[in-house]
């Protein structure tokens, strides 16, 4: 009897279901949020599961909330800030190629930057991020925000943004590299804290950041 060897397009299908997409967990005092990293973001995936295993996010607070829109997290100087004190400056020293191509749903895992003034190029910060919650669009938004960007909205983005919401007006500007999987209602609790005039909690929130 003739044995029956796989076709190619089978043993890639069945080489693409046994590849396991990361997933890294962030600890809070508020909850638990799970998120997976896009592989077709490869420089960021890489960077953040580098500095989630070496601890580098360990008692690093989300420093920066604002409601309906996202929270942020990841500058080092904000492990031993004091209470009132303004952040979101500090920097690991690099920055990572911008690898823009994700839409900012809600969920949306995304690297932080500095200004097109003096960051043409778009390139993220080594360390900060920030998760969208963000808040339900219209047809009637989704069409002013293409008019005021330049961009088009795929049907699939539009479907999205209507139906989960998110920050549209993020887009081709910075680099979504995964999304939240569970706990968006933790993201909702540290979004609702009361902040001081920076932004930052009054209530710190601590995170805890490991590779599943």
């Amino acid at each position: 009897m003739k044995r029956i060897l796989p076709t190619l397009s089978l043993l890639l299908l069945l080489s693409a279901c046994q590849k396991r997409q990361a997933i890294v967990r962030i600890e809070t005092n508020l909850g638990v949020i799970r998120v997976r990293l896009y592989d077709e973001t490869p420089l960021h995936r890489d960077n953040f599961l580098k500095l989630a295993r070496s601890g580098f996010y360990d008692s690093l607070l989300f420093h920066r909330v604002i409601r309906d829109f996202v929270i942020q997290g990841g500058d080092p100087t904000s492990k031993h800030a004091a209470p009132g004190v303004l952040l979101g400056s500090g920097e690991v020293g690099y920055t990572i190629p911008a690898e823009i191509r994700f839409p900012h749903v809600r969920g949306a895992l995304s690297a932080a930057r500095k200004p097109d003034a003096i960051n043409p190029q778009r390139a993220s910060d080594g360390s900060q991020f920030y998760i969208v919650q963000g808040q339900l669009q219209t047809d009637a938004s989704l069409d002013e925000l293409e008019r005021v960007l330049g961009i088009k909205f795929s049907p699939e983005w539009r479907t999205r943004y209507k139906t989960v919401g998110g920050t549209p007006q993020l887009d081709g500007q910075y680099t979504v590299f995964g999304e939240v999987v569970s706990g968006l209602e933790v993201v909702d609790r540290i979004a609702a804290l009361p902040r001081d005039a920076y932004d930052r909690p009054l209530e710190d929130v601590r995170m805890m950041v490991r590779v599943e």
